[in-house]
């Protein structure tokens, strides 16, 4: 399957996930690309929308070879097999964690334009990302929230590679997926458009997803 773009991605998505209508959800997107996406989810469902920000952790032989992802909160996914393979150590994980982690920081407090996080705890929280390769960042924004101990953890994409998918389905309580496709070489080469996202698109969206009513409906006019 072939989206036009991660908003026609995202009514798609939304069209599967109608169900949650009236029952409250949060929805969470991952910047920049998935908040995109994530904006027609929240509106459809007329749910709130936020942000989580994982980071890749990146090999120290090629920062391009990513090695898993950690949350803002320190909590990580590591490929464990890569890192054996590759010889890294604990101590670079550590630091290699705590200086993504200042990034999250960073990003969050301008993304969040210093509104505080959605309470998790007891909600039905739906993660949205606009695809899934490795599945290292999604992994670790799915650990931070559960942590937060929401009453049902959905994650929800547009497309994502079937060996990934094993690995999603035993952190989620429900994986919905539009597309899984094999063979799967990125997510970008099931979109028509994949332009890289503005973290001014991305505060835009933030903004017109605050204070959306759980029965009503978001701004008619998400800006993509």
């Amino acid at each position: 399957m072939l989206f036009a773009d991660r908003r026609e991605a995202g009514e798609l998505l939304a069209t599967r996930l109608a169900g949650y209508l009236g029952q409250q959800p949060l929805v969470f997107g991952i910047p920049r690309g998935g908040v995109i996406v994530a904006a027609p989810v929240a509106g459809r469902l007329g749910a709130p929308l936020d942000v989580v920000v994982p980071r890749k952790l990146t090999s120290p032989h090629n920062e391009e070879l990513a090695i898993g992802a950690v949350a803002e909160d320190g909590t990580l996914y590591v490929d464990e097999t890569l890192v054996a393979y590759l010889g890294v150590t604990e101590d670079y994980l550590r630091r290699e964690a705590a200086h993504q982690i200042e990034e999250i920081k960073r990003r969050t407090a301008l993304y969040r334009h210093g509104r505080p996080a959605r309470e998790v705890k007891d909600r039905t929280v739906i993660l949205v990302d606009d695809g899934v390769a490795t599945g290292y960042t999604v992994l670790a924004a799915m650990r931070y929230l559960r942590r937060q101990e929401p009453r049902q953890l959905i994650l929800a994409v547009p497309v994502a590679a079937p060996d990934t998918l094993i690995k999603l389905r035993e952190e989620a309580d429900r994986v919905v997926v539009v597309s899984s496709p094999d063979p799967f070489y990125a997510v970008g080469q099931f979109y028509r458009q994949f332009a890289q996202t503005t973290d001014e698109e991305v505060i835009d969206l933030l903004e017109d997803g605050i204070g959306v009513s759980a029965v009503g409906h978001a701004n008619p006019e998400l800006r993509t």
